[in-house]
């Protein structure tokens, strides 16, 4: 599966999950749940998902060096 793919459906996974549990742990408040959901899968996402970082980066650089062999 192409490594953008696997990476945005992590991210989306995460906030899901973030906002899951912010859900069960009984906030109410919608700006403040999907505020603190975001910031809260962004940590996590920087964390977790440097190899679906490193796949894109990898990904882009291959394909900028074959780009610039034309």
């Amino acid at each position: 599966m192409h490594p953008v793919v696997v990476y945005t459906l992590s991210r989306l996974g995460l906030f899901a999950v973030a906002l899951a549990v912010l859900r069960l742990v009984g906030l109410q408040s919608l700006p403040v749940l999907l505020g603190l959901a975001f910031l809260i899968s962004g940590f996590a996402s920087y964390v977790l998902l440097s190899k679906q970082r490193d796949a894109i980066s990898e990904r882009i650089a291959r394909n900028r060096r074959g780009a610039g062999e034309n």
